[in-house]
């Protein structure tokens, strides 16, 4: 759908008695203000990041919840609603004309979880690769002197991805024409998977960077740390930072023969050799996740920008950090193909002088889709359409699953697990990636493999003691709200259903999970309970794959009412802008 078109819809939307506010109707094409801007400099970089296989539009809800604890408390990303609205001065209550206030009630929109549900209905799904080709071929007209850098999480997080191998995924990227790559959920179909697409699929086309994996032997190099791009004669270094506890959140056999880390010594090296080769500019392709890049800014020098992913967190401008050499620009894009960042630099005298940074959220209705990549989505999923389109149930509220304890959507497997394995308590791991359900809508098989779809989606039953159980809740809190970004793994809360708890964030490791109740009853440290899960990292694990199990459940409910999501009682918390009134 074009923007005229949307127009219109918006027009027969109003008379048909959309739940619309005064002013909902735009004054002007909120597209124009979006997409049509001069560009800036002599260098453009775009960048997506943890678009997890999505390679049509989605609805994504953003969270309501997104803590900040030390250093991160109160500054991006851990802003949420309107805090994050004021921060960035995108308030529509503070726009002077309507025009401007329409553009920030779209922004609102894209960028919070603020009245998503009527919000969606009236803006529309966000992303899919082929809206997202007519913008950067749009921005690539406009600006040849580009390159487009995918952050990572690309080949994991829908069916067609996991059925095909991650293949269709690959295929999509190059198309796209991405440039640069650096990886995370790439590494669970394996490390000959990966080394097979890099030196087959993306020889000559697509560079994969990651200075921060080596042989687990002799600390090799497993794949190029950088690479120099010539950008309209300017050179441009782009140095790859894999996610770099893949093997901790994710099997580790699936990678047994790489070593990963942070490694900030080692990104110095790198950046240094990049700078003395004659690199004007230097850009660190990072899944790292916006806390740790924040800190690896203040501690590496002479990196001009990170363009980072991994947390999921669309911050709409780059946090800059000062270190003992200059200035770094921090930035993280988002996920599900909902925004697309552009940052223009100004290079001149082998450094940059100046810059300018867009996060665009990617509205289907608002670009036509690319006809080039339309065909290989739809070739891609012809042989799956009846399986992925088969209707489980309807929802009756908004099912979502970002937050950092726990989501409806979250808690409809949670419910799942429970009830089908007749277990006391139920664990779903804290992942960022899922796309979001609105009232009324169906909820098909395709929705669910969008929760699920991995390389290890056991489900398990096991009998953990009470002690076992807090110790599992207590190593997960720590990797969320570790005072220091680098003993954080970027993941949110692991759901838990059955059990209630408490939970100060501010506490240390050991004391941040208390009350413990099954029933109601305190749980007890040396009984035994009934504990169902899925996604284990233990080599060897086996059982029913976890969409099945929530499919099943689905088709037996038929519809999904409101549920009752379980949260713990937070403390400490009070005035803290990564939790929305």
């Amino acid at each position: 759908m074009h923007r005229r078109e949307f127009l219109n819809l918006l027009a027969a939307a109003g008379a048909s008695g959309l739940a619309l506010e005064s002013g909902d109707a735009f004054a002007v094409d909120p597209s124009a203000r979006l997409y049509d801007f001069k560009s800036f400099g002599n260098v453009r970089l775009m960048h997506f990041t943890d678009c997890h296989a999505q390679l049509l539009p989605v609805y994504f809800r953003e969270p309501n919840v997104n803590l900040g604890v030390g250093e991160a408390l109160g500054r991006p990303p851990h802003l949420v609603g309107e805090a994050l609205l004021r921060h960035f001065d995108m308030l529509p209550a503070h726009a002077s004309t309507s025009a401007t206030r329409d553009m920030a009630k779209t922004l609102s929109h894209a960028f919070t979880h603020l009245d998503f549900a009527r919000a969606a209905k009236l803006y529309g799904k966000t992303g899919g690769f082929a809206h997202m080709a007519t913008l950067v071929k749009k921005l690539r007209a406009e600006q040849p002197n580009s390159l487009l850098l995918d952050g990572g999480d690309t080949w994991q997080g829908s069916a067609t991805s996991l059925w095909s191998n991650g293949q269709d995924m690959v295929d999509a990227c190059k198309l796209l024409g991405v440039d640069v790559m650096t990886g995370h959920w790439e590494f669970t179909f394996g490390a000959k998977r990966v080394e097979e697409v890099v030196s087959k699929d993306f020889k000559g086309k697509v560079d994969f960077v990651a200075q921060n994996i080596k042989t687990a032997d002799f600390g090799d190099a497993v794949f190029p740390a950088w690479v120099m791009r010539e950008v309209g004669g300017v050179p441009i270094a782009v140095i790859g930072q894999a996610f770099p506890y893949t093997p901790i959140a994710n099997p580790r056999h699936m990678v047994a023969d790489w070593n990963f880390g942070i490694q900030d010594e080692n990104m110095q090296k790198t950046v240094n050799e990049a700078r003395a080769k004659g690199a004007a500019a230097v850009i660190v392709l990072s899944h790292n996740g916006m806390d740790v890049d924040l800190k690896m800014a203040a501690r590496v020098t002479g990196i001009d920008a990170i363009m980072g992913g991994h947390t999921h967190d669309g911050v709409p401008q780059p946090v800059k950090v000062v270190n003992a050499s200059g200035t770094t620009l921090v930035t993280n894009a988002g996920s599900n193909t909902k925004f697309l960042g552009v940052l223009d630099l100004d290079v001149r005298d082998k450094r940059v002088v100046d810059f300018r940074y867009r996060l665009l959220p990617v509205f289907s209705r608002f670009l036509r889709p690319d006809p080039e990549m339309t065909q290989l989505i739809e070739r891609v999923r012809a042989p799956h359409l009846a399986k992925l389109g088969e209707k489980l149930a309807v929802s009756e509220e908004l099912l979502y699953r970002r937050g950092n304890f726990n989501g409806t959507l979250d808690q409809v497997i949670l419910d799942a697990l429970m009830e089908v394995k007749g277990a006391q308590i139920a664990f779903s791991p804290g992942f960022r990636w899922g796309t979001s359900i609105l009232p009324g809508q169906a909820i098909t098989f395709e929705h669910v493999m969008d929760q699920t779809a991995i390389t290890y989606p056991f489900v398990t039953v096991s009998e953990l003691s009470g002690e076992q159980i807090k110790t599992i809740l207590e190593d997960v809190g720590d990797n969320l709200f570790n005072p220091d970004p680098y003993y954080q793994q970027g993941g949110d809360m692991v759901r838990v259903g059955g059990l209630t708890y408490a939970c100060d964030p501010l506490a240390k490791m050991g004391a941040r999970i208390s009350d413990m109740r099954l029933g109601g009853k305190p749980l007890e440290a040396d009984r035994k309970y009934t504990v169902a899960g899925w996604a284990p990292v233990a080599e060897g694990a086996k059982g029913e794959p976890v969409w099945d199990l929530v499919a099943g459940y689905l088709r037996a409910k038929k519809v999904v009412k409101p549920v009752k999501l379980n949260l713990p009682r937070l403390s400490g918390m009070s005035g803290n802008q990564g939790i929305a009134k």
